[in-house]
């Protein structure tokens, strides 16, 4: 019957190995949960598997009691929201000219852009930057030096070039100069390739710990994630009395600050994650 869904070997196959890469994908999300929420004799026993053994919050109260984390967690909150921000802002107004044909230049900075993908200098060089621009010890250190990433650029690059320039020139004959077409007219038609990119912004800053670690010096403003490196790696005893308890409790405390940590994320993505299939090849004129 037309209309009737019809059931292949090739959709049955296809099915199974989805639902295959599925379980492999969330089962460690929700074993990492499992784990925190279980007593850590049960798990070191190695009898955790699908369900929590010996129900125990106690790990989240400790995390939750120790002023580390909750510091931490506002200190990532505060650099993935100021960073997101400025990478949107500045991918944003420099994508602009290169989408136009007729910018002078255009092609050799597309070029020097492009080049910044393969010649990367190393850390040494962009240490010494930012020591030089008195940066070191602050949030600015994680925000300027990368406020606009190559490939996110040419993302948008690539979107803006996908509108008529019809929409431009109507509101240049409108007397409407370049920041009032691209503030009023481009950016609200590029809504879903800034939302696109703005995810990928989002989990670089979310879960960034090397630049933090390098160039931060005072433990009060280390984000999340280095936080949780501390507690994953080091377990010496002159450490703070989170990661003393982590010592003796390590499995419970470090999976319930993991799990603590994915929950901004779990938030954010099912919002945005639309945009993925069609924030850079959706037109931006309607009708």
């Amino acid at each position: 019957m037309v209309g009737q869904p019809r059931f292949t070997l090739f959709s049955l196959i296809n099915g199974f190995l989805l639902i295959c890469v599925a379980m492999a994908t969330l089962y460690p999300v929700w074993y990492i949960f499992v784990v925190s929420l279980s007593d850590t004799a049960h798990v070191v026993q190695g009898k955790v598997f699908l369900w929590p053994k010996g129900l125990n919050l106690e790990a989240y109260r400790e995390v939750l009691e120790d002023s580390k984390i909750p510091r931490a967690y506002l200190n990532t909150i505060f650099y993935t929201t100021l960073g997101t921000t400025i990478n949107l802002l500045m991918t944003a107004v420099a994508a602009y000219p290169l989408s136009h044909k007729d910018f002078f230049g255009r092609k050799w900075f597309m070029l020097m852009i492009v080049l910044t993908m393969f010649l990367n200098p190393g850390i040494i060089p962009n240490y010494l930057l930012v020591q030089k621009l008195g940066m070191i010890d602050t949030f600015w250190a994680l925000v300027i030096p990368n406020a606009i990433w190559t490939f996110e650029l040419i993302i948008l690059k690539s979107f803006y070039e996908s509108m008529s320039s019809s929409i431009r020139e109507a509101a240049r004959i409108d007397g409407a100069s370049e920041f009032r077409i691209l503030f009023s007219i481009i950016i609200p038609l590029a809504k879903p390739a800034l939302a696109s990119i703005g995810l990928f912004y989002f989990m670089g800053h979310w879960n960034s710990y090397f630049l933090p670690m390098i160039y931060l010096n005072d433990s009060v403003k280390y984000p999340l994630q280095v936080v949780l490196r501390d507690m994953l790696i080091f377990n010496e005893g002159n450490r703070s009395n989170l990661v003393d308890a982590a010592a003796l409790a390590p499995q419970a405390l470090k999976n319930a600050t993991i799990v603590l940590s994915m929950i901004p994320v779990l938030m954010i993505y099912p919002f945005a994650q639309k945009y993925f299939a069609k924030g850079v090849m959706l037109g931006a004129e309607k009708g």
